[in-house]
């Protein structure tokens, strides 16, 4: 039963990210207002309207961490979407962009806040 759980796992994560581009996951550090603004709610509104997966989440020192996964093209237009609607709110940020095989997420959603 165990091997049965652990097949269909593999299987499900697999299918989830199966839109036949590049996967990637992007990482954005945002600086300047971006806390007690609906920056969360507006970048989880956002990532409703793209094939992408992940968390935002509000860092102890005052910044928001995004982490997104999806096709690079999905990433770039959410990412330019991000920046079209809330780019009052942003002084300045850190990407990261990495290439990977699988999905860490199911769905996107706003995350936890990280304390450190």
């Amino acid at each position: 039963m165990l091997r049965r759980f652990a097949e269909t796992v593999a299987y499900v994560k697999v299918n989830l990210f199966s839109w036949g581009g590049k996967m990637q996951r992007l990482n954005i550090r945002f600086e300047g207002r971006v806390q007690g603004v609906g920056f969360r709610a507006t970048v989880a509104n956002l990532a409703a309207s793209f094939k992408v997966k992940g968390r935002v989440a509000n860092v102890a020192d005052g910044t928001v961490d995004l982490q997104a996964e999806g096709e690079t093209s999905e990433l770039q237009d959410f990412r330019h979407a991000i920046f079209r609607q809330l780019d009052r709110y942003i002084v300045s940020t850190s990407e990261h962009w990495a290439d990977i095989d699988g999905g860490t997420w199911g769905d996107f959603a706003i995350g936890a806040d990280q304390l450190r």
